[in-house]
């Protein structure tokens, strides 16, 4: 089987500055890591290699600046078994739909997937668009809100999932290829690799492509190719610091009931 895990860079930081002129995240000189939801798709993939007999190869996609190798290297460490980092200046500014259609067009290139896992959103965007796009530009069946795979069968060609619900949570049957978009549970750990397994990561292939490798039509891609445009992009302003009233409980309730009347609360 061949599994490819859509994996993102993501600012590590929660000060981030915007480019005025086109509304995006200014990434450059900012501490950067790989997107939580992201990381529990890939542990998700890894498992189930772990836990099958078929043979596996798990692929790491990411689509972004070369600085984004950091976070492939990871990947590798973790358990993908290769890295392929979309990377070109004509890729920069894509809103969610022109993102889709890079990776979209990187995996047909590919070929060959079983199982497409992705992140249910990304920290940055929170817009949890990309791996249904990806789903509609394949015409693949979509599960989003994975929060546990329970079965794969290669041979029958389907997966069981649960899926998170605001009442609950469902167990769904897919046809296989399918793209997962994974949510991780409150008790979710990710693995940490160890010395071994990162140095062993070193060896592992990694690729870059670039706008030639797919198909050289700029226009599709990057900020040229997006269908959206982002009006504003603003910090929200810090929160005002607390009061803490420290006094035997008696004189505490007075307290908070004074503060509460100058407050015009009461």
């Amino acid at each position: 089987m061949r599994f490819v895990v859509l994996v993102k860079q993501v600012p590590d930081t929660t000060e981030v500055e915007v480019d005025e002129e086109t509304g995006t995240i200014i990434r450059e000189g900012v501490p950067s890591t790989l997107n939580a939801f992201d990381e529990f798709a890939l542990n998700a993939a890894v498992d189930i290699k772990e836990k099958t007999e078929e043979e596996v190869e798990i692929i790491a996609l990411s689509m972004g600046p070369p600085q984004a190798e950091e976070t492939l290297n990871k990947c590798l460490a973790i358990g993908a078994d290769r890295a392929i980092l979309l990377t070109d200046r004509a890729f920069a500014g894509a809103d969610t739909w022109a993102t889709a259609v890079t990776l979209s067009r990187a995996l047909k290139k590919i070929g060959n997937i079983d199982l497409i896992f992705a992140g249910q959103e990304a920290s940055d965007g929170n817009t949890a668009q990309v791996g249904p796009e990806v789903a509609a530009h394949h015409g693949l069946p979509q599960v989003t809100y994975v929060s546990e795979i329970e079965e794969v069968d290669p041979k029958e060609e389907y997966i069981v999932c649960k899926k998170e619900r605001d009442e609950g949570h469902v167990r769904i049957k897919s046809d296989m290829p399918a793209i997962l978009a994974c949510m991780p549970d409150p008790g979710f750990e990710p693995k940490i690799p160890n010395v071994r397994e990162i140095m062993k990561a070193k060896k592992k292939p990694k690729e870059q492509w670039g706008i030639e490798e797919l198909d050289g039509q700029e226009d599709d891609y990057g900020l040229e190719g997006s269908e959206s445009v982002v009006v504003e992009t603003y910090s929200p302003p810090p929160k005002e610091e607390g009061i803490k009233i420290e006094e035997e409980p008696e004189k505490s309730v007075d307290e908070l009931l004074k503060f509460l009347d100058e407050e015009g609360i009461l």
